[in-house]
This record gives C-alpha cells, structure tokens and sequence, in this order.
C-alpha cells in the first residue's frame, strides 16, 4: 500500500467507493443523493490543497483524503480534510496512512493545526484513529448529526496542533 496524489484517472474508481459510503449515511455529512459531478468537484477540485490517494500493488485506490484550507482569509492556517475508504479494504491501516499523510502534508505547507468540523460520534473507528493521531475532541455538537435510523447522535469538532 501506498500513498500518491490523486489523479483525473482515479476518479472512476474512487466513486465506485464513494457513492456507497455517502448513499449508506452513517460517516459522512453529505446529501445521501449527491451527483458524481458535485462529489468530483470536491475530491478532485484545483482550488487550494491536496487530494491523495492510498492504493494497492496494482495501483488502483482503496481511500482517498482531501485536505484544505478549513477556512479563508483570518483562518487559512487551519487544514482541514474529509476521508474516505473502500469498505472491503477496512482494517488494514489505509485510515492510518491518509491521515499521517495529511498531518505530513499540513505541516510542509505551514498551517498550524488542523480542524476537523464534523466527525460522527458514532463513527467509534474514525474517532478512535484520529485521537491516536493526537487529535482531541474540541466539542460535541449535541444530536448534530441524523443517522438514516432517525437517530441522532453527536457531532464532534476535532482538533490537531501542529
């Protein structure tokens, strides 16, 4: 496994993964129905930051991070980034290299922290890998995020001093 900028090539492989991530709506605060266009303009978006890609032996990518400003103007020292990993390649530390990536990636470029806006309380595994990354839980968005169950559960910021 490995870690490399994403490419215009990768984008097939990376919404076969994707559109059952956001369609699923337990992880990620996106409309359940996005479009493959408004999805790729994220991910693979020119504006300012990085879009990486974990990928297999045979170079097709199992997860992909984008990472940004989290803010403009006054907040531009603070990154951000949202992640996603195929759901058959799960357990094998793909999580783990994004976002080491991106800690590496937000420091070369000089931000000074990083500031995830919403993790889903209940999403135990990604909590779990970014507080061992050194992320701490800022505060928790009482019910802010609507599971497709009907239930709500919290919605953490997330923070990283670089």
């Amino acid at each position: 496994m490995r870690i490399r900028d994403a490419t215009e090539a990768d984008w097939p492989a990376m919404w076969s993964y994707m559109r059952g991530i956001v369609a699923e709506g337990e992880t990620f605060s996106w409309d359940l129905d996005i479009d493959e266009q408004d999805a790729r303009g994220y991910w693979l978006s020119e504006r300012r930051g990085h879009t990486f890609v974990a990928v297999d032996e045979t170079d097709v990518p199992l997860g992909a991070t984008r990472m940004e400003p989290n803010r403009g103007g006054g907040g531009a020292h603070v990154a951000s980034a949202g992640f996603m990993v195929d759901r058959g390649a799960r357990g094998r530390g793909i999580g783990r290299m994004l976002g080491e990536r991106v800690i590496e990636q937000a420091r070369a470029d000089g931000y000074r922290a990083i500031q995830f806006n919403a993790v889903v309380a209940s999403n135990t595994a990604a909590v779990a890998l970014w507080t061992s990354l050194g992320f701490q839980i800022l505060a928790t968005v009482p019910d802010g995020f609507r599971r497709p169950s009907g239930e709500y559960v919290g919605l953490h910021v997330m923070y990283l001093s670089l």
